[in-house]
Protein backbone atom coordinates (compact mmCIF):
# COMPACT_ATOMS: atom_id res chain seq x y z
CA UNK A 1 0.00 0.00 0.00
CA UNK A 2 1.25 3.31 -1.19
CA UNK A 3 2.04 5.98 1.73
CA UNK A 4 -0.22 8.72 2.56
CA UNK A 5 -0.18 11.67 4.20
CA UNK A 6 -3.48 13.19 6.32
CA UNK A 7 -3.80 16.77 6.96
CA UNK A 8 -6.17 18.35 9.04
CA UNK A 9 -7.19 22.46 9.23
CA UNK A 10 -8.74 23.28 12.61
CA UNK A 11 -10.81 27.04 11.86
CA UNK A 12 -13.35 28.53 13.28
CA UNK A 13 -15.90 27.82 11.62
CA UNK A 14 -15.41 23.85 10.49
CA UNK A 15 -12.55 21.19 10.70
CA UNK A 16 -11.48 20.23 7.27
CA UNK A 17 -9.42 17.06 6.55
CA UNK A 18 -7.66 15.62 3.74
CA UNK A 19 -5.81 12.66 2.78
CA UNK A 20 -3.43 12.51 -0.07
CA UNK A 21 -1.32 9.75 -1.91
CA UNK A 22 2.10 10.81 -1.08
CA UNK A 23 3.49 9.47 -4.37
CA UNK A 24 1.46 11.48 -6.54
CA UNK A 25 0.10 14.07 -4.57
CA UNK A 26 -3.51 13.21 -5.35
CA UNK A 27 -6.16 13.83 -3.36
CA UNK A 28 -7.80 10.16 -1.85
CA UNK A 29 -10.58 11.45 0.81
CA UNK A 30 -11.64 14.52 1.91
CA UNK A 31 -14.11 15.36 4.88
CA UNK A 32 -15.39 18.14 6.47
CA UNK A 33 -17.60 18.66 9.90
CA UNK A 34 -19.62 20.29 11.46
CA UNK A 35 -22.00 20.43 7.78
CA UNK A 36 -23.10 23.76 9.30
CA UNK A 37 -20.72 26.23 11.12
CA UNK A 38 -19.72 25.91 14.45
CA UNK A 39 -20.62 27.97 17.28
CA UNK A 40 -18.54 30.93 18.72
CA UNK A 41 -19.73 31.92 22.26
CA UNK A 42 -19.92 35.64 23.16
CA UNK A 43 -20.70 36.20 26.92
CA UNK A 44 -19.91 39.90 26.13
CA UNK A 45 -19.44 42.10 23.51
CA UNK A 46 -16.09 41.34 21.91
CA UNK A 47 -15.44 38.46 22.94
CA UNK A 48 -15.37 34.95 21.51
CA UNK A 49 -14.87 31.69 23.10
CA UNK A 50 -14.68 28.13 21.57
CA UNK A 51 -14.11 25.06 23.49
CA UNK A 52 -11.38 22.81 22.54
CA UNK A 53 -12.81 19.66 22.39
CA UNK A 54 -15.31 21.01 20.08
CA UNK A 55 -12.22 21.18 17.54
CA UNK A 56 -11.05 17.67 18.39
CA UNK A 57 -14.53 16.22 18.25
CA UNK A 58 -14.81 17.49 14.57
CA UNK A 59 -11.33 15.90 14.05
CA UNK A 60 -12.81 12.79 15.34
CA UNK A 61 -15.96 13.04 13.01
CA UNK A 62 -13.47 13.87 9.55
CA UNK A 63 -11.23 10.91 10.63
CA UNK A 64 -14.51 8.59 11.23
CA UNK A 65 -15.32 10.05 7.48
CA UNK A 66 -12.40 9.57 5.57
CA UNK A 67 -12.06 6.03 7.31
CA UNK A 68 -15.30 4.74 5.56
CA UNK A 69 -14.38 5.24 2.53
CA UNK A 70 -10.41 4.96 2.21
CA UNK A 71 -9.85 2.79 5.34
CA UNK A 72 -6.92 1.13 3.70
CA UNK A 73 -5.28 4.25 2.84
CA UNK A 74 -5.92 5.82 5.92
CA UNK A 75 -4.19 3.09 7.76
CA UNK A 76 -1.13 3.74 5.60
CA UNK A 77 -0.93 7.04 6.71
CA UNK A 78 2.68 8.25 7.04
CA UNK A 79 2.63 12.28 8.37
CA UNK A 80 -0.16 14.23 9.77
CA UNK A 81 0.01 17.44 9.21
CA UNK A 82 -2.03 20.35 11.63
CA UNK A 83 -3.36 23.78 10.43
CA UNK A 84 -5.28 25.96 12.64
CA UNK A 85 -7.04 29.27 13.31
CA UNK A 86 -4.03 31.78 14.47
CA UNK A 87 -3.66 33.71 17.60
CA UNK A 88 -5.71 31.31 19.53
CA UNK A 89 -5.40 30.57 23.35
CA UNK A 90 -5.52 27.40 25.19
CA UNK A 91 -4.78 26.91 28.82
CA UNK A 92 -4.08 23.27 29.77
CA UNK A 93 -3.53 21.45 33.25
CA UNK A 94 -0.62 19.46 33.90
CA UNK A 95 -2.69 16.24 32.39
CA UNK A 96 -3.39 18.21 29.45
CA UNK A 97 -7.31 19.16 29.77
CA UNK A 98 -8.64 22.66 29.04
CA UNK A 99 -9.06 24.96 32.23
CA UNK A 100 -11.46 27.38 29.90
CA UNK A 101 -12.73 27.65 26.66
CA UNK A 102 -10.38 28.70 24.40
CA UNK A 103 -10.28 32.58 23.50
CA UNK A 104 -9.76 32.85 19.36
CA UNK A 105 -8.55 34.64 17.12
CA UNK A 106 -11.37 37.28 16.61
CA UNK A 107 -12.10 37.88 20.26
CA UNK A 108 -10.65 41.77 20.93
CA UNK A 109 -10.95 41.69 24.98
CA UNK A 110 -7.09 41.88 25.33
CA UNK A 111 -6.61 44.93 23.42
CA UNK A 112 -5.63 47.48 25.32
CA UNK A 113 -3.39 44.58 27.47
CA UNK A 114 -1.23 44.18 24.30
CA UNK A 115 -1.54 48.39 23.84
CA UNK A 116 0.00 48.82 26.89
CA UNK A 117 3.00 46.56 27.02
CA UNK A 118 3.67 48.13 23.57
CA UNK A 119 3.66 51.18 25.59
CA UNK A 120 5.92 50.07 28.28
CA UNK A 121 8.42 47.77 26.65
CA UNK A 122 8.76 50.79 23.95
CA UNK A 123 7.62 50.52 20.32
CA UNK A 124 10.88 50.33 19.09
CA UNK A 125 12.38 47.81 20.96
CA UNK A 126 8.80 45.47 20.59
CA UNK A 127 9.02 46.10 16.87
CA UNK A 128 12.48 45.22 16.49
CA UNK A 129 12.10 42.02 18.76
CA UNK A 130 8.79 40.94 18.38
CA UNK A 131 8.34 42.26 14.81
CA UNK A 132 4.86 43.54 16.16
CA UNK A 133 3.13 45.11 18.53
CA UNK A 134 1.69 42.68 20.95
CA UNK A 135 -2.14 43.78 20.04
CA UNK A 136 -4.34 41.60 20.78
CA UNK A 137 -2.65 38.17 20.18
CA UNK A 138 -2.03 35.00 22.57
CA UNK A 139 0.75 36.87 24.76
CA UNK A 140 -2.05 39.37 25.41
CA UNK A 141 -5.11 37.24 25.75
CA UNK A 142 -2.56 35.09 28.36
CA UNK A 143 -1.68 38.40 30.62
CA UNK A 144 -5.88 38.90 30.67
CA UNK A 145 -6.44 35.72 31.67
CA UNK A 146 -4.03 36.22 34.47
CA UNK A 147 -5.36 39.66 35.68
CA UNK A 148 -8.78 38.56 35.70
CA UNK A 149 -9.41 35.13 36.22
CA UNK A 150 -6.47 34.26 38.91
CA UNK A 151 -8.00 31.03 39.34
CA UNK A 152 -8.49 29.78 36.01
CA UNK A 153 -4.43 30.63 35.29
CA UNK A 154 -3.28 29.39 38.52
CA UNK A 155 -4.72 26.04 37.09
CA UNK A 156 -2.76 26.35 33.92
CA UNK A 157 0.75 24.47 33.28
CA UNK A 158 0.95 25.19 29.54
CA UNK A 159 -0.39 27.87 26.85
CA UNK A 160 -1.25 26.45 23.38
CA UNK A 161 -2.03 27.63 20.21
CA UNK A 162 -5.22 25.49 19.05
CA UNK A 163 -2.97 23.50 16.82
CA UNK A 164 -0.80 22.55 19.53
CA UNK A 165 -3.44 21.51 21.45
CA UNK A 166 -4.95 18.83 18.53
CA UNK A 167 -1.21 17.67 17.94
CA UNK A 168 -1.10 16.94 21.95
CA UNK A 169 -4.65 14.96 21.74
CA UNK A 170 -2.99 12.81 18.72
CA UNK A 171 0.20 12.26 20.43
CA UNK A 172 -0.19 13.05 24.37
CA UNK A 173 2.56 15.10 23.95
CA UNK A 174 2.71 18.64 24.74
CA UNK A 175 4.64 21.33 22.36
CA UNK A 176 5.11 23.86 20.19
CA UNK A 177 6.50 26.14 17.25
CA UNK A 178 8.64 29.20 16.38
CA UNK A 179 6.33 29.55 14.49
CA UNK A 180 3.12 29.66 16.56
CA UNK A 181 4.62 31.23 18.99
CA UNK A 182 5.72 34.10 16.44
CA UNK A 183 2.29 34.26 15.98
CA UNK A 184 1.01 34.96 19.22
CA UNK A 185 3.69 37.56 19.31
CA UNK A 186 5.99 35.19 21.80
CA UNK A 187 9.03 35.15 19.49
CA UNK A 188 12.24 37.03 20.16
CA UNK A 189 13.58 37.83 16.30
CA UNK A 190 16.84 39.36 17.42
CA UNK A 191 17.81 36.26 20.06
CA UNK A 192 16.05 33.07 17.94
CA UNK A 193 13.99 32.15 21.16
CA UNK A 194 10.74 32.68 22.93
CA UNK A 195 10.56 35.79 23.84
CA UNK A 196 11.02 36.07 27.80
CA UNK A 197 11.59 39.54 27.79
CA UNK A 198 7.51 39.95 27.45
CA UNK A 199 6.92 37.07 28.91
CA UNK A 200 9.18 38.72 32.41
CA UNK A 201 7.41 42.22 31.74
CA UNK A 202 3.47 40.55 31.83
CA UNK A 203 4.67 38.52 34.73
CA UNK A 204 4.61 35.20 33.34
CA UNK A 205 6.50 32.42 34.36
CA UNK A 206 8.61 30.76 31.30
CA UNK A 207 7.66 27.01 32.17
CA UNK A 208 4.08 27.54 30.98
CA UNK A 209 5.88 27.94 27.47
CA UNK A 210 5.40 24.30 26.22
CA UNK A 211 8.75 22.31 24.73
CA UNK A 212 9.58 24.35 21.26
CA UNK A 213 10.07 21.71 18.06
CA UNK A 214 10.53 22.83 14.28
CA UNK A 215 7.61 23.62 12.46
CA UNK A 216 8.20 20.86 10.08
CA UNK A 217 9.81 17.66 11.62
CA UNK A 218 8.89 15.09 13.36
CA UNK A 219 7.46 16.14 16.44
CA UNK A 220 5.84 12.91 18.20
CA UNK A 221 3.99 9.49 17.13
CA UNK A 222 0.50 9.54 17.36
CA UNK A 223 -0.47 7.59 20.68
CA UNK A 224 -1.09 3.79 20.22
CA UNK A 225 -5.17 4.51 21.53
CA UNK A 226 -5.43 7.47 19.46
CA UNK A 227 -3.88 5.36 16.17
CA UNK A 228 -6.25 2.61 16.73
CA UNK A 229 -9.36 4.64 17.50
CA UNK A 230 -8.95 6.76 13.98
CA UNK A 231 -7.82 3.79 11.90
CA UNK A 232 -4.57 4.64 11.49
CA UNK A 233 -1.21 2.28 11.62
CA UNK A 234 1.12 2.40 14.39
CA UNK A 235 4.22 4.64 13.40
CA UNK A 236 2.18 7.69 11.87
CA UNK A 237 3.82 11.22 12.89
CA UNK A 238 2.78 14.36 13.84
CA UNK A 239 5.21 15.77 11.33
CA UNK A 240 3.92 19.71 10.59
CA UNK A 241 2.10 22.39 12.56
CA UNK A 242 1.20 25.30 11.33
CA UNK A 243 -1.36 28.62 11.65
CA UNK A 244 -3.42 28.69 8.94
CA UNK A 245 -2.16 31.83 7.65
CA UNK A 246 1.23 30.19 6.98
CA UNK A 247 -0.47 27.59 6.10
CA UNK A 248 -2.49 28.57 3.03
CA UNK A 249 0.67 30.20 1.52
CA UNK A 250 2.46 27.01 1.80
CA UNK A 251 -0.56 25.14 0.46
CA UNK A 252 -0.49 27.95 -2.90
CA UNK A 253 3.52 27.35 -2.68
CA UNK A 254 4.26 31.00 -1.76
CA UNK A 255 7.40 29.99 0.19
CA UNK A 256 9.96 33.03 -1.14
CA UNK A 257 10.55 36.32 -0.89
CA UNK A 258 7.81 38.85 -3.54
CA UNK A 259 5.31 35.92 -3.36
CA UNK A 260 2.11 36.62 -2.66
CA UNK A 261 -1.09 34.76 -1.20
CA UNK A 262 -5.08 35.79 -0.43
CA UNK A 263 -7.88 33.98 0.97
CA UNK A 264 -11.26 35.21 1.81
CA UNK A 265 -12.98 33.02 4.13
CA UNK A 266 -14.95 34.07 7.69
CA UNK A 267 -11.67 36.66 7.21
CA UNK A 268 -9.50 37.49 4.53
CA UNK A 269 -5.69 37.45 4.40
CA UNK A 270 -3.27 39.16 1.82
CA UNK A 271 0.18 36.33 2.55
CA UNK A 272 3.82 37.96 1.59
CA UNK A 273 7.11 36.26 2.54
CA UNK A 274 10.28 38.68 2.60
CA UNK A 275 14.04 37.64 3.74
CA UNK A 276 14.05 39.90 6.81
CA UNK A 277 12.25 41.39 8.91
CA UNK A 278 10.51 44.32 8.02
CA UNK A 279 8.17 46.70 10.20
CA UNK A 280 5.31 48.99 9.51
CA UNK A 281 5.81 51.73 12.25
CA UNK A 282 2.10 51.69 12.78
CA UNK A 283 2.22 48.20 13.37
CA UNK A 284 -0.87 47.88 11.11
CA UNK A 285 0.38 44.33 10.04
CA UNK A 286 2.05 41.49 11.26
CA UNK A 287 5.10 39.40 11.14
CA UNK A 288 5.41 35.77 11.58
CA UNK A 289 8.15 33.42 11.00
CA UNK A 290 7.18 31.35 7.96
CA UNK A 291 6.95 27.80 7.73
CA UNK A 292 10.12 27.25 6.05
CA UNK A 293 12.05 29.72 8.54
CA UNK A 294 15.24 27.88 9.40
CA UNK A 295 18.33 29.40 11.48
CA UNK A 296 20.02 29.34 7.87
CA UNK A 297 17.96 30.70 5.79
CA UNK A 298 15.29 33.71 7.48
CA UNK A 299 11.57 33.48 5.82
CA UNK A 300 9.06 36.02 7.24
CA UNK A 301 5.35 36.06 6.66
CA UNK A 302 4.04 39.79 6.28
CA UNK A 303 0.53 39.20 7.21
CA UNK A 304 -2.95 41.55 6.74
CA UNK A 305 -6.01 40.70 7.72
CA UNK A 306 -9.60 41.42 7.17
CA UNK A 307 -11.27 40.42 10.44
CA UNK A 308 -14.90 40.30 8.36
CA UNK A 309 -14.85 39.19 4.83
CA UNK A 310 -16.86 36.26 4.22
CA UNK A 311 -18.62 36.61 7.89
CA UNK A 312 -19.53 39.98 6.15
CA UNK A 313 -21.12 38.73 2.77
CA UNK A 314 -22.43 36.03 4.85
CA UNK A 315 -24.64 38.52 7.09
CA UNK A 316 -25.39 40.53 3.99
CA UNK A 317 -27.07 37.29 2.26
CA UNK A 318 -28.90 36.17 5.92
CA UNK A 319 -29.78 40.06 6.32
CA UNK A 320 -31.30 40.73 2.73
CA UNK A 321 -30.77 37.70 0.35
CA UNK A 322 -31.89 34.54 2.31
CA UNK A 323 -33.88 33.72 -0.53
CA UNK A 324 -30.96 33.45 -2.58
CA UNK A 325 -27.93 31.20 -2.90
CA UNK A 326 -24.72 32.38 -3.34
CA UNK A 327 -24.26 32.05 -6.54
CA UNK A 328 -27.10 33.74 -7.16
CA UNK A 329 -26.29 36.97 -4.95
CA UNK A 330 -23.20 37.05 -7.15
CA UNK A 331 -25.05 36.57 -10.20
CA UNK A 332 -27.54 39.45 -8.93
CA UNK A 333 -24.04 41.76 -7.44
CA UNK A 334 -22.82 41.46 -11.51
CA UNK A 335 -26.05 43.59 -12.41
CA UNK A 336 -25.18 46.47 -10.88
CA UNK A 337 -22.60 48.72 -12.15
CA UNK A 338 -18.65 49.38 -10.79
CA UNK A 339 -18.84 51.16 -7.74
CA UNK A 340 -22.34 50.21 -6.85
CA UNK A 341 -23.91 53.06 -8.31
CA UNK A 342 -22.05 55.28 -5.05
CA UNK A 343 -22.48 52.76 -2.29
CA UNK A 344 -19.91 52.42 -0.10
CA UNK A 345 -19.50 49.51 2.34
CA UNK A 346 -17.38 48.97 5.11
CA UNK A 347 -16.82 45.45 5.88
CA UNK A 348 -15.29 45.96 9.86
CA UNK A 349 -17.82 44.21 11.93
CA UNK A 350 -16.17 41.11 13.32
CA UNK A 351 -13.71 42.52 16.33
CA UNK A 352 -10.33 44.98 16.34
CA UNK A 353 -9.11 45.45 13.48
CA UNK A 354 -5.19 45.33 12.56
CA UNK A 355 -5.18 47.55 9.71
CA UNK A 356 -6.73 50.07 11.45
CA UNK A 357 -4.80 50.84 14.22
CA UNK A 358 -7.21 47.94 16.12
CA UNK A 359 -9.94 50.01 15.98
CA UNK A 360 -13.10 48.02 16.72
CA UNK A 361 -15.02 50.39 13.94
CA UNK A 362 -17.87 47.75 12.81
CA UNK A 363 -19.44 46.91 9.36
CA UNK A 364 -21.36 49.72 7.80
CA UNK A 365 -23.16 50.37 4.28
CA UNK A 366 -22.69 54.53 3.67
CA UNK A 367 -24.02 56.75 1.15
CA UNK A 368 -27.33 54.08 0.90
CA UNK A 369 -29.95 55.95 -1.16
CA UNK A 370 -33.22 54.48 -0.32
CA UNK A 371 -35.51 55.52 -2.98
CA UNK A 372 -32.43 54.56 -5.66
CA UNK A 373 -30.29 51.52 -4.21
CA UNK A 374 -31.52 48.07 -4.93
CA UNK A 375 -30.29 44.93 -3.45
CA UNK A 376 -28.12 44.27 -6.53
CA UNK A 377 -26.11 47.48 -5.38
CA UNK A 378 -25.98 46.50 -2.25
CA UNK A 379 -24.29 43.14 -2.64
CA UNK A 380 -22.06 44.74 -5.10
CA UNK A 381 -21.20 47.28 -2.77
CA UNK A 382 -20.43 44.30 -0.10
CA UNK A 383 -18.49 42.62 -2.50
CA UNK A 384 -16.64 45.45 -3.68
CA UNK A 385 -15.72 46.85 -0.03
CA UNK A 386 -14.36 43.44 1.34
CA UNK A 387 -11.65 43.82 -2.02
CA UNK A 388 -10.99 47.30 -1.38
CA UNK A 389 -10.54 46.95 2.39
CA UNK A 390 -7.94 43.60 1.25
CA UNK A 391 -5.89 45.77 -1.16
CA UNK A 392 -5.80 48.74 1.54
CA UNK A 393 -3.76 46.28 3.41
CA UNK A 394 -1.72 45.73 0.56
CA UNK A 395 -0.98 48.64 0.03
CA UNK A 396 0.23 48.83 3.48
CA UNK A 397 2.85 46.10 2.54
CA UNK A 398 3.88 47.45 -0.85
CA UNK A 399 5.18 50.35 1.46
CA UNK A 400 7.18 48.37 3.42
CA UNK A 401 8.69 47.03 0.24
CA UNK A 402 6.52 44.01 -0.54
CA UNK A 403 6.31 44.50 -5.22
CA UNK A 404 3.65 41.64 -5.91
CA UNK A 405 3.96 40.58 -9.66
CA UNK A 406 1.09 38.28 -9.21
CA UNK A 407 -1.42 37.28 -6.18
CA UNK A 408 -2.08 33.17 -5.75
CA UNK A 409 -5.47 32.28 -4.09
CA UNK A 410 -7.30 28.87 -3.95
CA UNK A 411 -10.87 28.78 -5.63
CA UNK A 412 -12.85 28.93 -2.33
CA UNK A 413 -14.66 30.83 -0.41
CA UNK A 414 -15.26 34.10 -2.01
CA UNK A 415 -12.34 33.63 -4.79
CA UNK A 416 -15.13 31.48 -6.29
CA UNK A 417 -16.78 34.44 -7.27
CA UNK A 418 -15.89 35.62 -10.78
CA UNK A 419 -17.00 39.08 -9.75
CA UNK A 420 -14.76 39.15 -6.71
CA UNK A 421 -11.80 37.58 -8.71
CA UNK A 422 -12.07 40.61 -11.16
CA UNK A 423 -12.61 43.51 -8.78
CA UNK A 424 -9.23 41.72 -6.84
CA UNK A 425 -7.26 41.77 -9.74
CA UNK A 426 -8.23 44.70 -11.22
CA UNK A 427 -8.02 46.84 -7.92
CA UNK A 428 -4.75 45.25 -7.26
CA UNK A 429 -3.34 45.72 -10.78
CA UNK A 430 -1.49 42.19 -10.63
CA UNK A 431 -2.70 38.78 -12.35
CA UNK A 432 -4.83 36.89 -9.38
CA UNK A 433 -3.60 33.02 -10.21
CA UNK A 434 -6.17 30.54 -8.77
CA UNK A 435 -5.68 27.13 -7.66
CA UNK A 436 -7.86 23.92 -6.69
CA UNK A 437 -6.39 23.20 -3.16
CA UNK A 438 -6.92 24.52 0.55
CA UNK A 439 -5.87 24.02 3.78
CA UNK A 440 -6.37 20.72 5.04
CA UNK A 441 -4.45 19.63 1.91
CA UNK A 442 -1.47 22.04 2.33
CA UNK A 443 -1.74 20.83 5.73
CA UNK A 444 -0.99 16.93 4.47
CA UNK A 445 2.05 18.05 1.95
CA UNK A 446 3.34 20.11 5.29
CA UNK A 447 3.37 16.60 6.99
CA UNK A 448 4.95 15.35 3.90
CA UNK A 449 8.04 17.78 3.84
CA UNK A 450 7.99 17.09 7.86
CA UNK A 451 8.07 13.06 7.42
CA UNK A 452 10.62 13.19 4.74
CA UNK A 453 9.02 12.24 1.91
CA UNK A 454 9.07 16.11 0.50
CA UNK A 455 11.39 18.90 0.05
CA UNK A 456 9.76 22.64 -0.12
CA UNK A 457 10.40 22.37 -3.83
CA UNK A 458 8.51 18.92 -4.67
CA UNK A 459 5.88 19.16 -2.30
CA UNK A 460 3.34 20.41 -4.58
CA UNK A 461 2.74 17.58 -7.61
CA UNK A 462 -1.04 17.31 -8.17
CA UNK A 463 -1.84 20.75 -7.29
CA UNK A 464 -3.65 22.21 -10.32
CA UNK A 465 -4.03 25.73 -11.47
CA UNK A 466 -7.48 26.48 -12.34
CA UNK A 467 -7.09 29.43 -14.24
CA UNK A 468 -5.42 33.42 -14.02
CA UNK A 469 -7.63 36.20 -14.22
CA UNK A 470 -6.26 39.57 -15.25
CA UNK A 471 -6.45 42.59 -14.27
CA UNK A 472 -9.70 44.17 -16.66
CA UNK A 473 -8.22 46.79 -18.69
CA UNK A 474 -12.06 48.10 -19.40
CA UNK A 475 -12.53 48.78 -15.79
CA UNK A 476 -9.48 49.88 -14.48
CA UNK A 477 -10.23 53.50 -14.21
CA UNK A 478 -13.78 53.10 -12.43
CA UNK A 479 -12.51 50.65 -10.28
CA UNK A 480 -9.59 52.87 -9.15
CA UNK A 481 -11.96 55.54 -8.79
CA UNK A 482 -14.41 53.35 -6.67
CA UNK A 483 -11.61 52.44 -4.68
CA UNK A 484 -10.32 56.09 -4.25
CA UNK A 485 -14.09 57.25 -2.99
CA UNK A 486 -13.65 53.87 -0.25
CA UNK A 487 -10.72 55.20 0.90
CA UNK A 488 -12.85 59.06 1.16
CA UNK A 489 -14.72 57.37 3.43
CA UNK A 490 -13.08 55.21 5.52
CA UNK A 491 -10.10 57.85 6.24
CA UNK A 492 -13.14 60.82 6.95
CA UNK A 493 -15.64 59.05 9.44
CA UNK A 494 -12.88 56.74 10.70
CA UNK A 495 -9.46 56.33 10.40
Amino acid sequence: MAETLLGLDIGSSSVKASLIDAQTGKIIAQATSPAHEMEILSPRSGWAEQHPDLWWEHVCNCVASIKERAPSQLAATKGVGIAYQMHGLVLVDREGKPVRPAIIWCDSRAVAVGDQAFKDLGEDTCLSKLGNSPGNFTAAKLAWVKANEPDNFKKAAYFMLPGDYIAFKLTGRFGTTPSGLSEGILWDFQKGEPALFLLDHLKISPSMVPPVSPNCGEFAPLSDLIASELGIAKGAVVSYRAGDQPNNALALNVLNPGEIGANAGTSGVVYGVTSTLGIDPRSRVNNFLHVNSTDDSTRVGVLMCVNGTGSFYRWLRATLGSDLSYAQINALAETSEVGARGLTSLPYGNGAERTLGNKTLGASLEKLELNRHTRADIFRGGLEGIVFALNYGLEIMRGMGLAPTCVRAGLANMFQSTLFQKTFATVTGVPLELFTTDGSEGAARGAGIGAGLYTFSNAFTGVTKHAVMEPDSVTTRSTREAYERWKEVLHLHHV
